[in-house]
């Protein structure tokens, strides 16, 4: 375990030309087995440690863990251990044991020794990348390099290290692509090379409700330049160097890589902003070969009535959703009016090509992208929520808000879908809270509302898109909203997304006196609102829109439910005057109207209990001790609403929540991917 002298490193001395630039590097080797690409292989041979590098790597283990080494000296070991990997590295990266080792190895050494391990092992990466072991070595590699870029000097040694990886990429990528552990390898070296956070949702799958509140505009996307936030140092010409040289390998195996679970094709979301190569990589995924690029003419359409079909695999729908986002303008406007057009209502129908819709419509670019979706699609609202595809319903109305287009026609549609003719409004708000309830419902003329059930969470965000668009459109929901029964509004405000619902209604551009009068609906419930997670925000929002009078009304309900709370606050601000005189004050402060105003205890008559709870209400309520008046949910079962719209703790929004248990057993032959909601 003696120290052994380093070896210099490659690289850095003379051996490769790191000051030529990534021109000097960045060109295609020649391999061998580059022809082999169409049948990859899936599994190898482990290697046996011998016994004495086994027992080696296991005295390092105990020494390295020690709390007793400083970070000078555990530097030291790691890089001294490395040296003994030369030869070897395969062998010990896919050894259970001896893995989980190595990567404390190559978490604790110098960027040198990192880069010798890395340069060293290279040849193997690919295949180390695809054992299960392995692969966790490989990304806590590429982790620690990222991590090392922060320092000065770094980018020539790291990208000298990086191309010797990507050559070796490149040989044969699509064996990587189409394995479990290389595929996520795989990403986490793009993402190294974009100069990406390796966890960074921008790239990596999203959830399901944060792919949801992106699509209803609830949060920021990809098109205002988002994607590019939180970037740090990246090798551009590297990045783009890898996925064109994988398209070109894995050119003849497109078609089995659309349909992979493991593809990684989605990997051209980090092309964001290079539209050139995105206009070159996005055909070649779609299989669309020998296109005049020159003329226009991006998509295929031999291929068209294929990509169709494919849409309707899991694999590809999620592939080609991210195809809409990154598209360019001109290539998008290909795909909507080649492979949609005439097709979306069929498209919409389907368990995963609904996603698919609904991915499109959130990119629209322009009114004519609308108007497109609109004639088809316009007057077919009641059939997409009774096939239970209301997410398709929440994504136009949406993209209407966004883009300004076809506002009034959207709410109409939506008026005429779940109200029958002739009927009062009223009834509009109720039947688009229970979606599902009242569309599987039989009898609809004889529906009422279903007292205790939950409400449906895709027609709560639809009634909240509805509610930010202008005022002069949505009369219809105003006048109903307003009319809801008292009990009923309660129960919607007990709802953690009926509440939000009321939250966008306050929000609106309704007037003050239509807010108001829903506001008095709630009187004598406010304090037990504020106790719920969902109501203490309900609370928080009527509270801004009341009048004087209403504010006294909330403030008392509450203090009525809580005494304890107002006893509190009372003793903690007098405790904090008396700490600011006893610190900053004299003897004759400490007799000051103030003091006395804390201490008096004598009866005091109505009308000076009025004056000092409006006193209260003015300067007080909007502190720390009262939640729902700071901003703040009350900390409930560890439960926390976040900015998308969503809560920890109180159920996701995934694709199997937006449905009704009825949709979920038409549904259960169906593959793993959920159905719409």
């Amino acid at each position: 375990m003696g120290k052994k002298s380093m070896k210099k490193i490659k690289g850095a001395d003379g051996d490769k030309n790191i000051s030529g630039g990534i021109s000097e590097t960045l060109k295609p080797q020649k391999h061998s087995n580059h022809q082999e690409a169409s049948t990859p292989r899936t599994s190898f041979l482990r290697e046996q440690v011998d016994p004495e590098t086994a027992k080696y790597f296991s005295e390092i283990a105990n020494v390295i863990e020690g709390t007793e080494v400083d970070l000078e000296e555990r530097s030291s070991i790691c890089g001294n251990a490395l040296e003994e990997t030369r030869g070897k590295e395969v062998e010990l990266a896919t050894d259970y044991i001896i893995s989980h080792t190595l990567q404390t190895l190559l978490q604790g050494c110098a960027l040198d020794q990192l880069c010798t391990f890395l340069q060293n092992s290279s040849k193997d990466f690919p295949r180390i990348s695809m054992d299960k072991s392995g692969s966790h070595v490989a990304e806590t590699a590429l982790r620690s390099l990222a991590a090392h870029l922060q320092e000065s000097d770094t980018q020539a040694l790291v990208e000298a290290t990086l191309n010797d990886i990507c050559q070796a990429i490149v040989a044969n990528p699509v064996e990587v692509m189409t394995n479990c552990h290389g595929s996520h390898v795989l990403r986490s070296l793009l993402c190294l090379c974009k100069g990406m956070p390796f966890d960074s949702s921008d790239f990596h799958s999203k959830k399901p409700s944060a792919a949801l509140a992106q699509r209803l505009n609830f949060k920021s996307s990809r098109s205002d330049g988002s994607g590019s936030q939180g970037l740090q140092l990246g090798f551009p010409d590297m990045l783009k160097f890898l996925v064109l040289e994988i398209l070109k390998a894995a050119r003849k195996d497109i078609e089995m890589l659309q349909v992979d679970q493991y593809g990684s094709l989605t990997a051209l979301k980090l092309l964001v902003g290079y539209d050139q190569e995105l206009l070159h990589a996005i055909p070649v995924i779609l299989g669309c070969n020998g296109v005049d690029a020159s003329e226009g003419n991006l998509i295929d359409n031999n291929v068209v009535k294929r990509l169709r079909s494919l849409m309707k695999e899991a694999a590809f729908s999620h592939l080609m959703e991210v195809i809409l986002e990154v598209a360019p303008e001109p290539l998008y406007n290909e795909i909507i009016t080649k492979t949609f057009r005439n097709s979306l209502l069929e498209m919409s129908s389907h368990y995963c090509g609904n996603f698919v819709v609904q991915a499109l419509i959130s990119h629209a670019r322009s009114e004519d992208h609308v108007e497109l979706i609109w004639k088809e699609l316009g007057t077919k609202f009641k059939d997409l929520f009774g096939m239970g595809k209301s997410g398709v319903v929440a994504s136009l109305i949406a993209a209407s808000h966004r883009l300004h287009s076809h506002e009034h026609m959207f709410c109409q549609a939506l008026i005429s879908a779940v109200c029958m003719e002739n009927e009062p409004p009223r009834c509009i708000v109720p039947r688009i809270l229970f979606l599902d309830n009242y569309f599987y419902c039989k009898d609809k003329s004889n529906w009422d509302w279903p007292s205790g059930a939950r409400m449906h969470v895709i027609g709560t965000l639809i009634l909240q898109s509805v509610f930010r668009l202008p005022s002069e459109f949505i009369h219809a929901f105003i006048s109903s909203m307003t009319s809801l029964e008292e009990d009923h509004l309660l129960d919607t405000s007990k709802d953690s997304g009926g509440s939000r619902v009321i939250e966008a209604f306050l929000n609106s551009n309704a007037s003050g006196k239509q807010k108001r009068k829903l506001v008095v609906k709630l009187k004598g419930h406010f304090g037990e609102l504020s106790m719920l997670l969902a109501g203490s925000f309900t609370v928080k929002k009527c509270f801004d829109v009341s009048s004087v009078a209403l504010r006294e009304v909330i403030v008392s309900e509450m203090y009525a439910k809580r005494p304890d709370q107002w006893k509190s606050r009372q003793t903690s601000r007098e405790s904090a005057y008396n700490d600011f005189i006893s610190t900053f004050g004299s003897k004759e402060t400490t007799s000051s109207k103030y003091d006395a105003s804390f201490t008096e205890n004598r009866p005091k008559s109505q009308q000076e209990k009025l004056k000092d709870m409006r006193k209260e209400i003015d300067t007080h309520l909007t502190s720390s001790c009262s939640p729902f008046l700071a901003h703040k949910p009350f900390k409930m079962s560890g439960q926390k609403r976040h900015s998308d719209g969503t809560e920890r703790g109180a159920g996701k929004f995934t694709k199997h929540t937006m449905e009704d248990d009825t949709g979920k057993s038409k549904q259960k032959s169906h593959r793993k991917r959920k159905h719409d909601g």
